[in-house]
C-alpha cells in the first residue's frame, strides 16, 4: 500500500455494510441487485443520481451472439481483431461465451429491446462486427433504457443508495486488506459531508475519464475518480494509454469544449456513409469494411482526411434513410441534431473524433478481483484485458453485465469478515496535495494537444512537463499552507484526480512507442509486433511518481485464493 490520499476532512459520520458498490451505469447497478440477492448488506454510492452515470448516454446497444447463425466464437474473432493484438483471449471468451445468458437476464430483470415483427430481438450492425449482433431499445437509445429497468429494480429492491457523493480514497485495516471507502456527500440527507461506507469488500464502478480532454462524449461525471482512488491505494492499473476516440462526434465547432453529442456508429450500421466536403466517400479502399472498420480505422481515416483538405471534420451522409427512418430508429441523435440547427433528414452531419472510452483501466482478474486484497473494478473503470488496444464497439456494456456478475458470485463466495478500518494517517508526506479548480481547463487542453487522438514523442513530452509542473504548483502552495492553500472540496478533488490520470495516461503514451490501435503515434506510424505485445502496467510511487512496467499480453493477474 502506499497510503497516498487526497487531502480531505477525516470522516465524521460512517455505516456498516457487507459491500459498498461505487457507481450507478450497468456494471454497479448489477453488482449491486446480485450481491444483495445472495443476502449481502449492500451499499450504493453514486456521485450524482442514480440515473446519470454514462450507461444511459449508451445510444448504439449491447452485443451478444443472439441472432441466427452468430456463435460466440464468431463473436471472438471479432473482438480479436478489433484488439490489435493486446486481447487477453480468456477474458474475450468469457464474455462472449456468457454474454448472452446475461443479456437474457437483463431482459428477466425489466429491460425492454426493440423487436423484429416475429417477436425475436432486432439486432443491428456496428463497427467491426461481421454479424448483425447489436440489441438495441428505443432505436437510439439502449443506455437510456437499461439504466431505466436497473434503477427500477435496485429501488424495488430497496437498497441502501447514498447518490450526490464522491468517493474519495479507499479504507484498509491494519493488515492491508480493503475495509471501506471515505466520500463526501453534496447536500442536505441522512448523510452530510465527508464519511464513511465501512465494508470488507468494495466494487469500483465509477466509468471512464474521458474529461481529462476538452471534447469528449462522457458525462460531466466522468473524472477518472476510480482510477485515482485506485492508484492512491496501491493498486496497478493497465493499457491507460489506449482511450478511444469516437469517429462520428456531431462537430461543434473547434471550440466547443465539454460533453458532445455523439452520432452512434448504429448509424453507419444502418448504411450512412462518411464523405468529405466533395461528397466522396474516402472510408473505402482503407479497409475491407469501409465506414464500419473498429472505430481506431475510422477515427485515423477521417483525422488523415481532414488535414488533407485542410478543415476540422468531415460529414455523414445518411439522407438516404427518410425521414420515418430517422424518426423511428434513430430518434435521440435526430433531436441531438435539430437542436444544433442540423437536420439530417435533408444535410450531411458534420462529424469529428472526440474522446470517449478507456481501454484501460484498473487491472484485474477475470473475477474482477484488482492487486489489492478485497476491492473489485468492473465496467470502464476496469481492464479485463477485453478491450486490448481498442475496444469493439458496444462489448462495453456487456462486459459490464458479464464481469459484473463474476464479482457478485466471488463476494458472495467468500464473504470476507467486516474488519475496522486503521487509523488515517494525517502526515503531510501522505496527503496528496489539492490543485485550484480551474486548474481543469489546462489539464484538458495540455491532454487535447499532447495526448489526443494524435500523439509523438515531441508532444507527450510537452504534455508530461506541462502536467509535472501543475503538481510542483499544488506540492509548494501546500507546503505554504497559506493563503495559496486549495481547500477541500468536490471541484479540487475532481481536478487533482484528473491529474493523476493525466500523468499515469501519458507515462504509459510515451513508453509505447508504437502505433497500435487506438494508441496512434505519428512519429511511430506502424504497429510492432516484434516489441509491442505487452502490457503496460503502471503504480504510483510513494513519491507520486507514475512506474510504469511491461507484462507479456496475457499477463493478467491470477485468479488469486480466497483472502
Amino acid at each position: 500500500m502506499t497510503g497516498i490520499r487526497l487531502t480531505a476532512p477525516a470522516p465524521g459520520w460512517a455505516i456498516d455494510a457487507d459491500v459498498v458498490v461505487v457507481g450507478s451505469g450497468v456494471a454497479g447497478l448489477t453488482a449491486a441487485l446480485r450481491c444483495a440477492a445472495a443476502g449481502l448488506d449492500t451499499v450504493v454510492v453514486t456521485k450524482a443520481r442514480l440515473e446519470a452515470g454514462s450507461t444511459r448516454w449508451a445510444q448504439g446497444g449491447i452485443a451478444a451472439a443472439l441472432g441466427e447463425g452468430d456463435t460466440p466464437e464468431q463473436h471472438l474473432d471479432d473482438t480479436l481483431v478489433a484488439g490489435a493484438g493486446l486481447c487477453d483471449e480468456e477474458a474475450v471468451r468469457t464474455l462472449v461465451t456468457e454474454g448472452p445468458d446475461a443479456v437474457r437476464r437483463l431482459i428477466t430483470t425489466g429491460a425492454h429491446f426493440d423487436t423484429t415483427d416475429s417477436g425475436d430481438i432486432a439486432l443491428t450492425r456496428e463497427g467491426g462486427h461481421h454479424r448483425r449482433r447489436i440489441a438495441h431499445a428505443g432505436g437510439d437509445a439502449t443506455g437510456a433504457e437499461i439504466s431505466r429497468a436497473l434503477v427500477e429494480a435496485v429501488r424495488e429492491a430497496a437498497l441502501h443508495t447514498i447518490e450526490n457523493a464522491l468517493v474519495l480514497d479507499l479504507l484498509t485495516d491494519a493488515e492491508g486488506r480493503t475495509a471501506g471507502v471515505s466520500l463526501h456527500v453534496m447536500g442536505e440527507g441522512q448523510h452530510d459531508g465527508v464519511g464513511a461506507v465501512r465494508a470488507p469488500s468494495v466494487v469500483l464502478a465509477t466509468g471512464g475519464m474521458g474529461q481529462v480532454f476538452s471534447a469528449t462524449t462522457n458525462p460531466s461525471v466522468s473524472t477518472g475518480d476510480g482510477v485515482a482512488l485506485a492508484l492512491r491505494a496501491g493498486a496497478e492499473v493497465s493499457d491507460l494509454e489506449f482511450v478511444q476516440f469516437h469517429p462520428t462526434v456531431l462537430f461543434l465547432g473547434a471550440d466547443s469544449e465539454g460533453q458532445q453529442p455523439l452520432v452512434s456508429e448504429a448509424v453507419r450500421g444502418e448504411g450512412a456513409h462518411l464523405v468529405d466536403a466533395d461528397g466522396v466517400r474516402f472510408m473505402l479502399g482503407q479497409h475491407e469494411l469501409a465506414e464500419l472498420a473498429p472505430r481506431d480505422i475510422v477515427a485515423k481515416g477521417i483525422t488523415r482526411r481532414m488535414h488533407e483538405k485542410g478543415t476540422e471534420h468531415m460529414y455523414l451522409d445518411a439522407r438516404h434513410f427518410g425521414a420515418a427512418m430517422w424518426e423511428q430508429r434513430f430518434p435521440t441523435i435526430l433531436a441531438a441534431c435539430r437542436s444544433h440547427g442540423i437536420d439530417p433528414v435533408t444535410e450531411p452531419i458534420p462529424v469529428a473524433p472526440a474522446a470517449h472510452y478507456a481501454s484501460g483501466g484498473v487491472r484485474t482478474d477475470l473475477r474482477g478481483r484488482t492487486t489489492v486484497p478485497g476491492l473489485y473494478a468492473c465496467g470502464e473503470v476496469a481492464c479485463t484485458g477485453v478491450h486490448g488496444a481498442n475496444r469493439l464497439a458496444s462489448n462495453s456494456l456487456l462486459e459490464g453485465l458479464v464481469f459484473a456478475e463474476r464479482i457478485a458470485a466471488d463476494i458472495a463466495e467468500v464473504r470476507p469478515p467486516r474488519t475496522e478500518p486503521a487509523e488515517a494517517s494525517r502526515d503531510a508526506d501522505d496527503l496528496v496535495p489539492l490543485l485550484a479548480p480551474e486548474a481543469r481547463t489546462a489539464i484538458q487542453r495540455t491532454m487535447t494537444r499532447g495526448a489526443g487522438v494524435l500523439r509523438s514523442a515531441d508532444s507527450l513530452a510537452t504534455a508530461a512537463e506541462e502536467l509535472e509542473a501543475l503538481h510542483r504548483e499544488a506540492a509548494a502552495d501546500a507546503e505554504t499552507d497559506g493563503a495559496k492553500a486549495v481547500v477541500p472540496g468536490v471541484d479540487a478533488w475532481e481536478v487533482t484526480n484528473l491529474l493523476l490520470v493525466s500523468r499515469v495516461l501519458v507515462a504509459a503514451a510515451g513508453d509505447r512507442e508504437e502505433t497500435r490501435g487506438c494508441h496512434w503515434r505519428e512519429d511511430r506510424p506502424d504497429r510492432d509486433d516484434a516489441h509491442g505485445r505487452h502490457h503496460l502496467v503502471v503504480r504510483i510511487a510513494p513519491d507520486r511518481t507514475p512506474v510504469v512496467h511491461r507484462t507479456e499480453t496475457a499477463a493478467f493477474p491470477p485468479v488469486r485464493p480466497s483472502d
